[in-house]
């Protein structure tokens, strides 16, 4: 019964994968909104959208280990509720501090799912072939809702208020629930598997330290000892996270699995091309709306290039692996990824589709680049590891969106606060320099001929970081290219073949 519904099966998993992975980037659009609505601060907003992808990856390692112990369909139905129920504190969280505490909840809820669902892919999937193309499905939902997310945000917003976002979580949820529960086989799961609760809490505040100090890194005033002490604090733990692991007859993430160079290269690449993905997104969607005036439905339909290239790249890429090997088909997506980037910036000037086609070349290489990865991973492990494995991916995912947003989030905020030079007395106090929807905010309080003075400058500023971050993240990926090429040596082609 579960073989013949084993397409079936992958629409059910990814379509919950498609919602855990739309809500890291789907508040894009609505930052400069919600931020007016809660009245949230530069430290709040970083958080606002920092602290579900955070929790995940702090979460995931423990969750991998669950999913293996009580069994892979256990988990996905008990996150299933708990991931409605967040949504909707989320959707009507009345203050800034009280989303970012429902974005917590809701990365718990997401957190017992994600893993579950590639391991079930593999569960379900037994013909090879089958399987590396539903890998690569898999990949595509995963790479395209992160693509969509400001699509989605900004269709919302033109008809709903900011908290929809969250709500259309709801149905969908309650419309998976009882097909999932009918038709997703159980598996025994392995009771010998223990639960480590302190290596999770030392990863989470290792992560958390780490983070906070990159953060502190990219403000004009930044200080020193502070960010040396988060970030000496969030190594310490880190390194007690791997040093307990190590020591553990079953740890939570086996670190003999990074030995396959495959497997490395894999994980790599997914945090690579993460950290390219939502930093861009980021600052783009901030650049329509905030520079050139779109509102959040035309601005996310700019960008909708690449979710549909993405959609388009994943599953051709799931075919061609067999032939190309994944090491092959990563260096070819992130050297079209990082072309797409660079036509991008060289294109700002030039006509409207001609940036399309750049969005689309971006979308169209890390569609191929994303399935690759993810096959490379999931296919260079032993099956009894694959909700470890299915969580070490998770983590990549999500560690690459957090890094997105606080390497390139915080070299934008640094450069466009370097960059504005406000003649003497035009405002008063520093907060113009914090952001550019800031200094709008300050601006239409001030007369016209100041108001449109300031504009113009912090415009100009956030152009520069604008270009600036799109270089960055087109390094990422040429420095993507250069560590698979590195790893993979002479022995990388028809790595799927051998196996």
């Amino acid at each position: 019964m579960f073989v013949q519904n084993r397409w079936l099966i992958l629409a059910i998993v990814t379509s919950t994968l498609f919602l855990i992975i739309i809500d890291m980037t789907v508040l894009y659009t609505a930052l400069p909104r919600l931020t007016q609505a809660l009245d949230a601060t530069a430290s709040e907003k970083l958080w606002i959208v920092n602290a579900y992808p955070l929790v995940v990856a702090g979460l995931l390692p423990g969750a991998g280990m669950l999913s293996d112990r009580f069994g892979h369909k256990l988990m996905f139905m008990s996150g299933l509720p708990v991931f409605a129920l967040a949504s909707l504190c989320a959707a009507w969280s009345p203050t800034a501090e009280q989303l970012i505490a429902s974005r917590v909840f809701l990365a718990l809820g997401a957190t017992m799912m994600m893993p579950a669902t590639l391991a079930i892919v593999r569960q379900v999937f037994t013909d090879e072939r089958e399987r590396a193309l539903a890998i690569g499905i898999w990949a595509a939902v995963a790479s395209a809702a992160a693509a969509l997310g400001p699509v989605v945000g900004g269709v919302l917003l033109e008809y709903f208020w900011w908290g929809s976002v969250f709500l259309i979580n709801v149905p969908i949820v309650l419309t998976v629930m009882p097909f999932a529960w009918l038709l997703i086989p159980r598996s025994r799961g392995n009771a010998e598997r223990p639960l480590d609760v302190a290596g999770s809490l030392l990863i989470m505040a290792g992560l958390v330290g780490v983070i906070y100090a990159l953060k502190e890194l990219s403000k004009l005033d930044a200080s020193l000892l502070t960010m040396a002490g988060s970030a000496t604090a969030g190594a310490i733990f880190l390194g007690l996270f791997v040093r307990r692991q190590q020591r553990s007859a079953q740890p939570m993430i086996d670190f003999s699995l990074f030995r396959n160079r495959q497997f490395t290269s894999g994980v790599c690449v997914a945090v690579v091309s993460m950290i390219a993905l939502t930093g861009v997104e980021l600052v783009l969607t901030q650049r329509l709306q905030l520079v050139l005036g779109l509102t959040p439905l035309m601005a996310g339909l700019t960008i909708l290039p690449i979710p549909i290239a993405s959609a388009l790249a994943s599953p051709l890429a799931g075919l061609l692996l067999p032939r190309t090997g994944g090491p092959a088909l990563m260096r070819g997506g992130l050297l079209l990824t990082a072309a797409g980037m660079l036509s991008l910036i060289l294109l700002t000037d030039s006509g409207f589709a001609a940036q399309l086609i750049a969005l689309f070349v971006i979308g169209f290489g890390l569609g191929a680049t994303v399935t690759a990865a993810s096959t490379s991973i999931m296919l260079n492990a032993p099956e009894g590891k694959a909700g470890m494995v299915a969580a070490i991916e998770d983590v990549a995912w999500e560690m690459g969106g957090v890094l997105g947003v606080t390497l390139l989030g915080g070299i934008m905020t640094a450069v466009y606060s370097a960059s504005l030079a406000l003649p003497a007395g035009l405002v008063s106090g520093s907060a113009a320099y914090d952001s550019l929807d800031e200094a709008l905010r300050i601006a239409a309080n001030l007369s016209q001929p100041n108001a449109a003075q300031l504009a113009e400058l912090a415009r100009g500023a956030f152009e520069h970081a604008y270009f600036v971050v799109m270089v960055c993240a087109a390094a990422f990926m040429a420095a993507g290219f250069v560590l698979v090429k590195l790893l993979s040596g002479r022995r990388s082609r028809g790595m799927l073949r051998q196996q």
